[in-house]
């Protein structure tokens, strides 16, 4: 009795990876972006490992464990590498500053909020305490 529900279960597990797999291809096939088709081609991978899963532990074997761990370094790193090179980063963003800019930039940012700060105080009342104040 339960090698038929191992069994069933193995199969139905096989027929809705394989499903997946259809569609994650279909995906990748149509598009319409690049990142469309990464995110398909991801879910694709994820299906494959999940299938060579299935087989091991259908067959009861363990020596494909270091093909599904390879398997999901190069998913992941697929992934991340696209998703990287597909990021829009502005121009200077990877350019290393000097410690002149970075002195440069430093004292730009503080006299801006010194000028937002002298732009805050009230004329009328010079900065003061606004305690008993009416208006």
């Amino acid at each position: 009795m339960s090698d038929t529900v191992y069994l069933v279960v193995v199969i139905a597990s096989a027929a809705l990876l394989a499903v997946g797999a259809s569609l994650a291809i279909v995906r990748a096939e149509r598009g319409p972006s690049m990142l469309d088709r990464t995110i398909a081609l991801d879910v694709f991978t994820t299906t494959l490992v999940g299938a060579i899963a299935l087989e091991a532990a259908f067959s009861r074997r363990t020596d494909t464990i270091p093909i599904l761990v390879v398997l999901s370094l190069v998913g992941f790193v697929g992934s991340v590498t696209i998703a990287r090179f597909a990021s829009v980063e502005p121009e200077d963003e990877g350019r290393i500053r000097t410690a002149d800019e970075v002195a440069a930039e430093d004292a730009a940012r503080r006299e801006a909020e010194e000028a937002d700060r002298d732009s805050a105080v009230d004329p009328e009342h010079h900065g003061g305490s606004p305690e008993g104040e009416v208006r």
